[in-house]
Parts: C-alpha cells; structure tokens; sequence
C-alpha cells in the first residue's frame, strides 16, 4: 500500500508528499482506513513505529472538509515533549490545509495559550493537568471536539493522569470519535478503555515485544563504579548519539555535568529545567549539536530522533514497560540501535522478566581492561557530595580580670569576653 492509495483529501496528500513519504507503515496501514471510517480505535504499537501520523492524518482528512473556528479535535499526551512533538507532526502534515495547531501545558505562561484559544484553533494537543486548568477557568470551549485522541495511554497511567483523563472525558461531546493508543495495556488502562471507547477497532503492531531492530547487552557493575564504565564504554564504542537513562533527576544533571567536563557534548534533559532549557537540550541532541542526552523517563517521553544509535540504562528501569518505552527510543527508521543496560546485583528480578520477554538470555558483558575490582568510597553513593572538612570547634575565651573599678561600663565588658557564655 502506498499513501495515494487511502484516497486523503489533496491538501493533505500533498503534506504527506512534501515530508517525503511514500509507505505507511504497518501502524499506519491498519488504522487509518479505520479511523476513516469513524471508528473508535485502541492500537498497540512501540515508540518509534510512526502512530503519531496513523491519527494525525485522519484527523486532517475530517476537518479539513467541514466548517472551522472552534477546537474539533482534542490530543491528550503526557508530557509537554511529546506535545510538541504532535504538534510538530501536524504542522509538517498539514501545512497545505491551514488548519491550526496549538499544544497547553503547563511550566509556561498560560496567557499566550488564552489569546490563541480565543484567535481561533481547530486542534489542541494538550497535558492533562494545564487542559484541566483552561477548564476550570473556562477558556477552553470543548464542546464542539469530533476527536479524542489519547496519546501514549499507558504512561500517563504511570504519572498518575487516568483521574485526570476521565475528569477531561467527561467535558467533552458523547457523540465523538476516540482513539487510544499505547505501547503497552496494563488494566487501567484497559478499564479506561472500555469506559470510553464504543466498539472500538483494535490494530496491534509487536505488542509487547521490544522492536526486532536493537541488539540487548547487560554490563554486571557495582553502583560506585557505573560512571568510570560508562566513560569507558563510551571511549571503546562507535556512536552517533546516545541516550542515557537515569532514575532520578539529580543523577540525570550530574552525570550530564560529568560528561561535559570529560569532554562530549552531552546534556541533561529533567523535570526541574525550565522550558527553554528542555527545549534548548532537545533541539540540540536532534540537531547534533549535543551528542549525548541524559534523561529521566518522563522527561525523555516525545524524544524522536531518528539516528539514536545507543540507549543506555545507566539505571535498570522499574519495569519491563519502562524498559520496553527506553529501548524503543533506538533501532527507528529501519535503522538498527544498541540497547546497553548497567545491572547491579539487586536488579536481578527485572533482568529475568526482561529476558522472558525477549524471549532468551541477554548477552552479559565485561570491558577489557576495566577495573571491576575497585572498591567503593568511604560514602558509598554515586553522586554523593563530598563531606565537608571539620572545622575546629571555637572555644569561648575566659576573660581575665580587667582591673577596672566596678563602675566600668558594660560595653568595655563584653569587648573583653566577661559575658562569653561557658557551658
């Protein structure tokens, strides 16, 4: 099948044409026709797979053909990346259709979204929480939205935004077209779907399995010698750029900060930066300006980048999904990527569940050369700061006896220590 063949309206044929597309893919391929059809859909498919445009498109096709002015379609995404992200997508796609894209969310000024909603757009893509804030303070007219998409479902499941979706839901037209997607269906998610969803068509794209197109290695480590391996691996290893993964925020800036004093262009991506400096760190990590990108997990959702070659868990996610969303983020395009993982002796479990996934056991790896025998600090923590010096304890002076008559005044006194405080 090629794109020519799902008979779209020309303005927007002729966006997918401009972006060089030629082939939906297997994503693609199953859900438009559907979501042509008005039906709701649940599809199944990993990061990576092209399921942005597999709504995206059907979603230009329907509006461009009837009257505008008011928001008619409504994406729901978890993070403010993948947003802008969407809203990326829609603006390649549909740049011959003139129909208008805004994304809402939160961290930024919320007047220059209220001037825009009331200019006039035809598609939000929107976080749940700021979406429910325009709500709350009616500047957001959502009865008039023919389309629900809820975008990487199964994460905004783990940041704890179902509450917030069905809050959303239930503001919006009953008589609308809804489709869910998500890489992987735990039973909220599920729930949700039966909630909302009438009948739905579902399309399903190597569910459950990490792509075909990432090599797996384990590198066993203790926690204090993670970072001299890492430099290590990276020294000994071809790379385009490499995404690293981290389990907290704090370890995603210093080790960022490690790796710009060790001489490559990396730089952190997490929750605590500003929005243009998020912005500033993936614009450069797409543009090659920054080589490395040190991520959390939520901040890393709505990266697309195309030539990752390396994804790195410097720490072992919490779950297999977790794992499977990291790893999808390489091995894109047709391209094939290397998935490398640190596992410490505690994370034996989750290596086991990965590897009944994958279907076999991961190759385990040792650096020639490498000191895995080093021993741990006095402070046994990665990033722990230094302790600071001791300093020595003050001691009060004891005042000798002046001389002075009694009648001396109580300034002279306290310069000369008679009032210090002794224990």
């Amino acid at each position: 099948m090629e794109f020519r063949d799902l008979n779209l309206h020309p303005e927007v044929a002729a966006g997918i044409k401009s972006t060089g597309y030629l082939r939906p893919t297997p994503i693609q391929e199953q859900a438009i026709p559907q979501a042509l059809k008005g039906h709701d859909l649940m599809g199944l498919a990993q990061t990576g797979t092209g399921k942005t445009a597999a709504f995206a498109l059907p979603i230009l096709d329907r509006l461009i053909r009837r009257p505008r002015g008011h928001v008619r379609a409504l994406i729901v995404a978890p993070t403010r990346e993948l947003a802008e992200q969407i809203h990326e997508v829609i603006g390649s796609l549909g740049a011959r259709t003139r129909l208008r894209s805004l994304t809402i969310y939160g961290g930024v000024n919320i007047n220059p979204q209220v001037r825009s909603l009331r200019a006039g757009v035809d598609i939000v893509v929107a976080c749940p929480g700021r979406l429910l804030d325009h709500i709350s303070q009616r500047t957001i007219d959502l009865s008039h939205v023919e389309v629900l998409v809820l975008d990487e479902a199964d994460r905004m499941f783990d940041m704890g935004f179902l509450p917030d979706v069905r809050k959303i839901v239930k503001h919006l037209p009953a008589q609308r077209q809804t489709l869910l997607f998500a890489a992987t269906m735990p039973a909220d998610v599920r729930r949700l779907a039966q909630e909302i969803l009438r009948a739905p068509v579902t399309v399903q794209v190597n569910y459950t399995a990490p792509i075909s197109t990432v090599a797996h290695a384990l590198y066993p480590v203790e926690q204090h010698l993670k970072t001299a391996l890492l430099l290590e691996l990276l020294r000994h290893t071809d790379t385009e750029s490499v995404l690293i993964f981290t389990r907290t925020k704090h370890r995603a800036k210093r080790l960022g900060q490690q790796l710009e004093k060790a001489g490559y262009r990396a730089a952190s991506l997490q929750g605590n930066l500003s929005q243009n400096r998020r912005r500033s760190a993936l614009d450069g990590f797409r543009d090659g300006s920054y080589q490395i990108l040190v991520a959390t997990d939520i901040a890393a959702r709505g990266i697309d980048v195309s030539s990752i070659s390396h994804v790195i868990n410097y720490d072992m996610p919490d779950t297999v999904d977790a794992y499977t969303h990291r790893i999808g983020r390489t091995g894109r395009a047709a391209k094939t990527g290397d998935a490398f993982t640190f596992t410490t002796r505690e994370d034996g479990e989750m290596v086991r569940v990965i590897e009944r996934v994958l279907g076999g056991r991961v190759e385990r790896r040792t650096l020639s050369g490498f000191d895995y025998m080093k021993p741990a600090p006095g402070r046994d923590a990665e990033f722990a700061r230094l302790p600071k010096k001791p300093q020595p304890r003050r001691v009060p002076k004891v005042a000798k006896p002046s001389g002075k008559r009694p009648g001396a005044s109580v300034s002279a006194f306290r310069r000369r220590g008679a009032f210090s405080h002794s224990s």
